[in-house]
């Protein structure tokens, strides 16, 4: 059976082209005059030009209210994962991990976007957002809605995923529902594994309130001395070293809080153990560095880094029996508001879900699906490895992980490099990397082997710094050239170059893609790459690795959009010109998918193509401050949201080009700080089919034949995953699953 195509699918689902508001067109030759510029090409846009000088009559404001609140559109988001932990549809285990999945969001959002919130509000240097809120007005907003997504979150846990588990034999229980053999055989674990690495806290004139450090699940514990009668407060850190639910028997599993708290008598002898109760302290856990004042980055972050373990709270998690003599005192010591304080059903912390829902329980998670090689490197699997350097001097090779293995591509093309005596230097961004990193060991070994390796690590990747640094100073140690970027800037672009001798004349091969060279996570992350040996690419790389270990001040480029100088501005002047093709009669169109999207001139700039009539597609995973359907504004735009097995992460951008498409790949959310603040890199795609299969897949990801949400003008998510006869939708990645599979087996036969 021949493969089926993105395109082909779309066409068996019977999607038809979108119907948009009828525009008045000018008279033929009149869209220069009107626009006030030539067309151009996208090649030959300059990069630095200013669409409010080049458009003149686009200065007419637009509406207040249009954008939508950033941080409430987060929370709609993690809604969406909360919602398929909530799905029976969706596979038991599975569901769990979404509930820990939303657990962790709401984590990394409290220590980043509410902490940095409360710390702007403090020191007067907050205004009014985009969305026409005062920061105040944020900040209560954020706790109703997440204090009522939380509760949901332990709801569905309590109600629904726990008894499920417990029929299939899963048991996540208390301590007081082991049996006497489960409880003898935690009283050994406690006394030869749990006990030595315990320390209990007091408090009293003679020892202040500890230090809760963040994250951390804690024990609050109430002792009476039963000579003077005195109560006391202890704090007790639950051990992180070990496994948040025990096994007590074969899947039986207990909190290890719950155990410690059967054996306070242990850690207080001759004291009556009156009440304990779980809680959990969330600190701003975001870095500052000043770079401009910092002579060596790597010092000034590994500064920050301690530092960053005694931000401030900013949310107070506790079991909703915990005593009110206790609270008050957590309250008091920790210097938060009632407003911060989340009372809910125990167990707390719920990322622990994570180690729960490895069970080796097939039948309950998602079916197994294992990558294939990219058919642009071998058309045929076989057990060698493809040539990658012979299939891309024929060539570009679109990739599409995870569908796509990124071990027989990405890593195996730095990796032949390493061991190629023909290459002469490697040149390669890291943003984030696995711990046991065959990308690092192939940058290794090729510097050992004495090639020139050059290695932009970003230091500065959130929450992975620590481990950053180490990598760091191994490539250091092994003899690689590595620098830590522009200072002010982040290097978010993915990106390698390596440098080959071919006969008299040297040969680049480069790689473009819009996710981390990270092997693990490139089989749960959807992303794409380019690899490919066009000169005008790996001369755009050449330049641009030069600026990141350089002076260079290259702005412009060949096949390449780079932020912060060049990227907004060609994007909203692509976005301009399709207004100019429609216009002037001809196709137009735009398609983003992006990760997030609140960049207010981008923004802006599709209000503007869809009051001109041109259809605006955004497929969006996150956060989306574009307000679709208003009449007059938007009537033109829909936003869709896909989230599933995998997390959606490609970045794709479509243009309609007068019906020569445009389509661009890349590193790049919408978000000013990858505008702004970041380097990233767009590439061009030149290939005629892999543009066709690019939009296709934007085409299918928004067709109302596929299951997703949809985003309506108030700000609200509908989820739309049944047809009107009650019949479940097809999920992209699904049929992206299934096409991988009939292609395999088609090319086995």
């Amino acid at each position: 059976m021949p493969d089926i195509t993105v395109q082909e699918e779309l066409e068996t689902m019977g999607s038809t082209p979108r119907p948009v508001r009828a525009v008045e067109q000018p008279p033929a030759g009149g869209a220069t005059a009107t626009l006030g510029i030539p067309l151009v090409s996208g090649n030959a846009l300059v990069a630095d030009e200013h669409p409010a000088e080049v458009f003149p009559e686009f200065e007419e404001e637009l509406p207040q209210g249009r954008f939508l609140d950033r941080e409430r559109s987060w929370l709609a988001f993690n809604e969406r994962v909360l919602e398929l932990a909530e799905d029976p549809e969706t596979p038991l285990l599975e569901r769990a991990k979404f509930l820990a999945i939303f657990a962790s969001n709401m984590d990394e959002f409290f220590m980043v976007r509410v902490a940095g919130l409360k710390r702007r509000i403090a020191t007067g240097v907050a205004t009014r957002s985009a969305s026409g809120l005062q920061p105040r007005e944020v900040l209560e907003q954020i706790w109703t809605r997440s204090r009522e997504l939380m509760a949901r979150q332990a709801a569905d846990f309590q109600q629904d995923v726990l008894p499920e588990l417990a029929a299939e034999g899963i048991e996540l229980v208390r301590w007081d529902d082991l049996t006497d053999k489960e409880q003898s055989r935690l009283h050994t674990l406690f006394r030869q594994r749990i006990y030595p690495v315990l320390t209990p806290l007091a408090v009293d004139p003679a020892h202040p309130f500890p230090y809760i450090s963040g994250l951390s699940l804690n024990l609050a514990v109430v002792v009476r001395n039963p000579l003077s009668g005195h109560k006391h407060f202890a704090r007790v850190k639950v051990p992180q070293s070990l496994n948040r639910f025990l096994e007590a028997s074969p899947q039986r599993y207990v909190p290890l809080e719950d155990v410690m708290g059967a054996h306070l008598e242990e850690l207080f002898p001759g004291m009556e153990v009156l009440a304990h109760h779980a809680f959990r302290v969330t600190r701003n856990e975001d870095l500052e560095v000043e770079e401009d004042d910092a002579e060596n980055i790597l010092k000034a972050l590994e500064k920050e880094l301690m530092r960053r373990r005694f931000g401030p709270p900013v949310r107070l998690e506790v079991e909703e029996s915990i005593d009110p003599y206790v609270l008050d005192l957590l309250v008091r010591e920790l210097n938060i508001s009632e407003a911060e304080v989340y009372p809910l059903p125990g167990p707390l912390d719920l990322t622990g879900l994570f180690g729960l829902a490895e069970q080796d329980r097939p039948e309950l998670r998602y079916p197994k699906f294992v990558a294939g090689t990219a058919r642009g490197l071998t058309d045929v699997e076989s057990a060698s490895a493809p040539d990658i350097f012979a299939a891309m001097r024929e060539r570009d090779v679109l990739l599409h992980h995870p569908y796509d293995s990124f071990s027989t591509s990405v890593q195996a093309f730095l990796e032949q490099a390493a061991a190629d005596p023909d290459v002469l230097a490697i040149k390669q961004t890291l943003y984030r990397t696995s711990g046991d990193s065959p990308i690092v060991d192939a940058l290794i070994d090729a510097a050992e082997s004495g090639k020139q390796v050059l290695v932009l690590v970003e230091i500065k990747a959130r929450f992975d710094e620590q481990a950053n640094i180490k990598w760091a100073r191994k490539l250091e140690e092994a003899g690689c050239h590595v620098v830590y970027g522009l200072i002010g800037l982040k290097t978010h672009c993915k990106l390698s170059l390596v440098v080959r001798q071919e006969g008299e004349s040297l040969r680049r091969y480069s790689h473009v893609g819009t996710g981390n060279y990270h092997p693990k996570t490139a089989r749960l992350y959807e992303d794409l790459g380019l690899l490919t040996s066009d000169p005008q690419v790996g001369a755009d790389l050449s330049d641009l690795f030069n600026r990141l270990s350089g002076y260079s001040r290259r702005e412009s480029y060949r096949r390449l959009l780079v932020a912060p100088r060049g990227l907004r501005d060609g994007l909203v002047s692509r976005i301009h010109e399709e207004i100019a093709h429609h216009r002037a009669g001809r196709p137009a169109r735009v398609q983003i998918k992006v990760n997030s999207i609140v960049d207010e001139t981008l923004v802006d700039a599709l209000y503007r193509a869809s009051q001109a009539g041109v259809p605006v597609d955004v497929w969006v995973r996150g956060i989306c401050a574009v307000r679709p359907g208003v009449a007059g504004l938007s009537e033109n735009i829909r936003v869709r949201s896909v989230l599933g097995r995998f997390l959606e992460h490609s970045r794709i951008f479509v243009f309609g080009n007068g019906g020569d498409p445009e389509v661009w790949i890349g590193s790049a959310d919408m978000m000013h700080r990858n505008l702004d603040r970041r380097i990233e890199a767009l590439v061009r795609v030149a290939d005629p089919a892999q543009r066709a299969e690019l939009a296709g897949l934007v085409e299918l990801g928004m067709s109302d034949e596929t299951a997703s949400w949809h985003l309506g003008p108030d700000g609200t998510w509908t989820r739309h995953w049944h047809d009107g006869d009650g019949r479940r939708l097809r999920h992209v990645q699904e049929l992206l699953i299934e096409s991988r599979r009939r292609r395999r087996g088609s090319a086995n036969r």
